[in-house]
């Protein structure tokens, strides 16, 4: 495909905190983050006026999901609204609390895992062709999804040393740091569960597209991204090498034995040199196996040309990336990649003060990094201290707060603020559009992401905002 449709989906963590009183309890503290929510749209499983969705999810905490981006400047703007989106009602909340003298704090984590071991999930969305092998594709994606966390992982904290994955052993079992978060979390390769095996690939056809035409690729493996590069690059990458699956590109057999295990091996492993056992026999390292699927990649893109204006820049940083891990040099990606952005930050403080991973402050730490609020989030910190680099400008984000990005999601948020500001009940979904009302038309579908505009929904549109709704 030489256009693509992308999305992401965030699950935030939330809590109240009052060490001097007694905090919320999670669904208390999520039912008062929605009450805005509630009485905007009526309900607390909403489509915004930007195109994407925001509703509470099962665990008493936030989601949000993008609006449907066809570039990937788009779908980065895109997830950094939403957690704009979100953090704003968390500012909300936080000033009621305060005005009713409640005290503590409310935060909202943009990360994938607590104390309790619980995890919060990152979907990512691609639209494939219908035609494409599915088998075939997951095959040759796994691998590459696996290893791919030596890049864009979120970076974590172990001060107890890694979990166990049933018989193998995860490092030295002492307290350290890994690439991922949600790497411990993650039981299978594929499947259609979403939270009962957690695999990296759910396999539900559900395209909310034509669906003769394409089908929705779901990987649910990944990282939540604080750093808006980190994000460009998960996205770029996994792009780059579907698009090279889909156009029958010859690959070579990567099936790894037991892709969760090497999953969780890879994520406890800075060096990227640990030997990932392949089905097929044989030993490669995710350093190897990444820079296999960069040669291809290359290789390809010198053959067909670029199908997008940044890919240039996508392969420039996953060689860099690449080299950073392969050198042990994490300062050549200190300023783009998370794992790398929050692992100098920790090491700063842990020289400064005499600290080793096994300190509890160095988990607080790791969590405050993730911290959505400009007070509280060391992320944002160095942000604005000028200290990480940005993929897009802030009013581009600022646009992606109120505006869906030029495909269908903009018709949907045109359709969702005029019926709102007239007071007209709707129903909403990912393709369907309905004025509710015994004497309104029927519903209305909207089966081409790509499209900007339809007669039907200029026409639903133009009933609502003439009064005639």
């Amino acid at each position: 495909m030489e256009r693509r449709i992308y999305g992401v989906e965030t699950e935030f963590g939330l809590i109240h905190s009052a060490p001097q009183g007694r905090p919320l309890g999670a669904d208390e503290t999520a039912r008062r983050l929605f009450a805005p929510v509630l009485a905007w749209g009526r309900a607390s499983n909403v489509f915004l006026p930007n195109g994407g969705r925001l509703y509470l999810d099962v665990g008493s905490h936030p989601e949000y999901a993008t609006a449907e981006a066809a570039t990937l400047h788009d779908v980065v703007a895109q997830d950094a609204a939403g957690e704009r989106i979100v953090d704003d009602l968390r500012a909300q909340l936080q000033e009621s609390l305060d005005a009713e003298g409640v005290g503590g704090t409310v935060h909202l984590f943009k990360n994938n895992a607590d104390s309790a071991g619980n995890s919060f999930g990152s979907h990512e969305n691609y639209m494939i062709a219908r035609r494409t092998e599915f088998s075939r594709l997951v095959q040759h994606l796994l691998p590459l999804l696996v290893t791919r966390q030596i890049l864009v992982g979120a970076g974590r904290v172990h001060p107890d040393g890694p979990p166990p994955f049933g018989s193998l052993a995860l490092g030295d079992g002492r307290p350290g740091y890994s690439f991922s978060q949600r790497a411990d979390h993650v039981w299978e390769g594929s499947s259609s569960a979403t939270t009962r095996s957690r695999p990296m690939i759910n396999t539900r056809d559900e395209p909310h597209a034509d669906a003769e035409r394409y089908r929705r690729l779901h990987v649910i493996t990944g990282d939540s991204s604080m750093s808006q590069t980190t994000t460009a690059l998960k996205i770029g990458i996994t792009d780059a090498v579907l698009r090279m699956i889909e156009a029958g590109q010859i690959l070579p057999d990567r099936t790894l034995a037991d892709p969760a295990a090497a999953l969780r091996q890879v994520s406890h492993d800075l060096t990227g040199l640990a030997p990932l056992e392949l089905a097929a026999g044989g030993y490669r390292s995710a350093v190897e196996l990444q820079r296999e699927y960069l040669e291809e990649v290359t290789r390809f893109v010198q053959r067909h040309g670029a199908h997008h204006d940044r890919l240039d820049w996508v392969v420039g940083l996953w060689d860099r990336g690449l080299r950073a891990v392969e050198e042990q040099d994490s300062s050549l990606v200190d300023r783009e990649l998370d794992w790398a952005i929050k692992k100098k930050l920790l090491d700063s403080y842990a020289s400064a003060h005499g600290m080793d991973w096994s300190h509890p402050r160095m988990a607080q730490l790791d969590l405050a990094y993730h911290d959505t609020s400009a007070r509280h989030g060391l992320f944002h910190m160095l942000e604005r201290r000028g200290a990480v680099e940005t993929f897009v400008a802030p009013q581009d984000v600022e646009r992606a707060v109120v505006e869906g990005p030029p495909t269908r999601a903009r018709m949907r948020g045109r359709f969702v603020a005029a019926a709102h500001d007239a007071g007209v009940s709707t129903t909403v979904d990912w393709v369907h559009l309905k004025l509710n009302g015994e004497h309104q038309q029927s519903t209305v579908m909207c089966k081409d992401p790509f499209a900007t505009t339809q007669p039907d929904v200029e026409e639903l549109i133009a009933e609502i905002t003439s009064g005639r709704a």
